[in-house]
């Protein structure tokens, strides 16, 4: 029986390139390595991108309808052995999918290793994430640092260079003026309240203005 791996960071802590040059090792020894990433994340097309400049190419674009087993089972049937199955951005994942995964590693025996975030911008989790947590085999946290230089746990989403911590769950970085920064907890909240205190100076500045 093989194994179901989740390797969670906060954004900027290698992941994609951890995934990369795991696919590397397993390739130079002439194994056959399948990439996959959900569809919901187009940066970079089907390709993966690292913060680094690598790309590769990813093997099997998932839609949220998909049946992963199924997709696998028909790959097995149609061509070689998979000897392992590298996921990026899982957290875009549905739940069902992650069961699939878990299904494929213990009854099919093949090891597959996810990397994704744990939490989004408003510290909820993903639907993808949080079932890993549940299911996995191993759970292992990449680490990264915030730009105080403590530990970052935590995403902060940048609008216009601005922080912001309303707004739907799923925004691409750097797509439509959006990115993202690793944070630690204090610098988290710090932030949080400075754009909590900006949002009540405007609603107070509206109504005063709405009175005039």
């Amino acid at each position: 029986m093989s194994k179901l791996y989740f390797r969670y960071g906060a954004m900027n802590s290698g992941k994609s390139t951890h995934l990369m040059q795991v696919a590397y090792n397993y390739e130079e020894r002439g194994m056959k390595v399948i990439i996959m990433k959900p569809l919901v994340d187009n940066k970079g097309g089907d390709e993966l991108v690292s913060r680094l400049g690598v790309q590769k190419k990813v093997d099997l674009m998932i839609s949220k309808e998909d049946n992963i087993l199924d997709l696998v089972t028909e790959y097995l049937n149609n061509k070689s052995n998979i000897d392992c199955i590298l996921i990026d951005e899982v957290q875009f994942m549905k739940s069902k999918q992650i069961d699939e995964l878990f299904e494929i590693a213990v009854r099919l025996n093949i090891p597959i290793i996810c990397y994704g975030l744990r939490t989004d911008f408003k510290m909820n989790g993903f639907e993808g994430s949080t079932r890993l947590l549940l299911l996995a085999h191993s759970i292992e946290e990449m680490k990264t640092i915030c730009a105080c230089g403590r530990k970052a746990l935590l995403n902060g989403r940048k609008i216009n260079g601005k922080f912001v911590f309303e707004g739907e769950q799923i925004a691409i970085d750097e797509q439509d003026d959006v990115y993202y920064e690793s944070l630690c907890g204090d610098c988290y909240y710090k932030y949080k309240t400075v754009t909590d205190k900006f949002k009540k100076n405007d609603v107070r500045e509206s109504v005063a203005n709405e009175k005039v």
